[in-house]
């Protein structure tokens, strides 16, 4: 699930080498939180206007993540 989402960020942003991701532990319902960090020119494209990337990219991880009876939320940081 990490290789998806750095996949993503890292087609998005002019830095590639400034993406990176952090999983936290599994919460008591068992979702696990994804951190996508970028680089501060690179936060806007992530996001998007009206943050309608980043609401395109939590769709996908959490399609990719119920296909492997996962449960997962992104947050970008």
């Amino acid at each position: 699930m990490e290789d998806l989402l750095i996949t993503i960020a890292q087609g998005l942003v002019e830095d590639k080498s400034a993406v990176t991701v952090t999983a936290d532990a599994p919460l008591e319902d068992g979702t696990i939180v994804y951190h996508l960090h970028v680089g501060p020119d690179d936060m806007g494209r992530v996001i998007g206007k009206q943050g309608r990337i980043a609401k395109a990219i939590r769709s996908v991880m959490k399609a990719a993540a119920t296909r492997q009876d996962m449960k997962v939320a992104v947050e970008i940081d």
